[in-house]
């Protein structure tokens, strides 16, 4: 595959590590990086309603180029999200949800220490959160690797897995 057209996402629960894996990932391989939507529009607003997940979600897939970029987040996260916080999921979010292609997505752990943040809402069920992001991206067929355990080993996953995309 060309490096300029492959497409990687992380997801995972909050503050497991996406941010800095995919900046770093965007780094190494020379791709653009493209933030969470969602922080940027939360930081002008104190409070959020199920709808604002819409909205949320159709800006962060507009900040997606056509070609190659790893993206911090993408739809499962709204999806685990508006499940968790709403009891049900729009069809908004759903079709998102179906029409989103990546080459690969990594699924970060929860096994680092969670860090506060004026946006992070669910410090103690991260790990039931990482269950539900399992079961999302199984249930949809998506190709992932769970990355655990210290960055270093993190990285070197990503390595990997990023290169033998590049060779296929």
């Amino acid at each position: 595959m060309e490096k300029s057209h492959l497409r990687i996402a992380f997801t995972g629960p909050e503050s497991s590590g996406k941010t800095t894996l995919a900046t770093w990932c965007a780094q190494e391989f020379s791709l653009t990086y493209i933030d969470e939507f969602a922080r940027i529009h939360l930081a002008h607003q104190s409070s959020y309603i199920q709808k604002d997940l819409d909205v949320m979600a159709q800006k962060q897939v507009a900040l997606w180029p056509k070609k190659g970029f790893v993206a911090d987040t993408e739809m499962h996260v709204f999806q685990v999200w508006s499940q968790v916080k709403y009891a049900e999921v729009s069809p908004v979010i759903n079709d998102l949800l179906q029409q989103q292609h990546f080459d690969h997505y990594f699924l970060c752990a929860p096994d680092i220490p969670w860090e506060p943040d004026p946006l992070r809402e669910n410090p103690d069920d991260r790990q039931q959160l990482f269950e539900f992001y399992l079961a999302a991206l199984q249930k949809n067929g998506r190709s992932f690797t769970i990355l655990s355990g210290p960055l270093e080993k993190r990285q070197e996953l990503i390595k990997v897995k990023v290169l033998s995309l590049l060779n296929a």
